[in-house]
This record gives structure tokens, sequence and C-alpha cells, in this order.
């Protein structure tokens, strides 16, 4: 059974639907690629865009291949609730957070590092630095590896590519 919301769809990134838990869509995947001697990092992130009185908000998990390029898997959601930069910011992470958390158990059993990607700036002349030290807290705190802008390349990439 799986851990995550059961209302929470994920996707490929030409749009088929994952129609198992995601955690047996993780496990598959993951032994696959390591038959195929590929080496994994896998990173969680979130990304946000506000359009009129709604919030896109798009979760991705990020499968890179060492030396061999990589792939993602995404799910998404829309929000009327209003939220200032810094209670967005921190939605972002809540979700990146929830998903990797859920996932960990899965990494962990197939020896895949993952890291947990904030789409923050760690620069305070930035608006979404207002929520940096929490994140950087909750991210750490909850026992994942940390990764800001740029180095967030899970969120500020590939998430911001397909919020919408």
């Amino acid at each position: 059974m799986s851990i995550m919301k059961q209302d929470t769809v994920w996707r490929r990134l030409d749009g088929r639907p994952i129609r198992l838990p995601i955690e047996e869509e993780i496990r598959r995947i993951l032994l696959r690629e390591q038959a195929a001697g590929h080496e994994l990092l896998v990173s969680i992130g979130s990304d946000s865009q506000v359009k009129g009185n709604e919030t896109a908000f798009a979760t991705v998990i990020v499968f890179l291949r060492k030396g061999r390029g990589g792939f993602f898997l995404i799910q998404s959601e829309r929000c009327r609730q209003p939220r200032s930069v810094r209670e967005r910011m921190l939605e972002e992470v809540r979700r990146s957070v929830e998903t990797a958390y859920a996932l960990a158990p899965v990494f962990v059993r197939y020896g895949v590092a993952l890291e947990v990607h904030a789409d923050i700036n760690p620069d305070p002349r930035f608006k979404s630095n207002a929520a940096f030290s929490e994140a950087m807290g909750y991210i750490m705190g909850m026992g994942f590896t940390f990764r800001a802008k740029p180095q967030a390349y899970a969120g500020s990439s590939c998430a911001n590519k397909v919020v919408q």
C-alpha cells in the first residue's frame, strides 16, 4: 500500500500517468537502472508559480545517471489559498520533504543517495531568501542533504519547467 496520499497523481515528462503506487514505481526504476549498471543520484524538489488567484505547485523526483543523463517524475497541483512569498517557499519545501520522507526507505534499501532541493536563494537580496534558514533547518533536521540555488536543479530547473 502506498504511504503517499492516494489522490497524488505522478506522471512522466511525456504526460503518461504512473498507475502503480509511487513507491513501487521507484523500486522498479531503481532495479532497472542498477541492472543497467547506472550509478544514480536522486534529487527531490518543488517549485511554484502564482497565476491570477491560483498557485500552481510541481514536485519532481529527478534521477541522474552518473555520466549518462537523467529523467524525472512529476506531481502537480493547483491551490487557491493566497500565500506570501515566504509561505509559498516553505510550502514548496514541505512538499519536497514529504515526498522524500515517504520514499526514503526505498532509496536506502537500494543504496541510492537522496538530496532535497529548495528553490530558495541564499542571497538576502532575493525575496525567496525570507525562507532560507527555515528551509535549510527543516530539510537537514529531517536527515536529508540540503541544496539551495544554484545547486538546487530539481526545483530551480526541472520543477520550474513543468509547473503549470
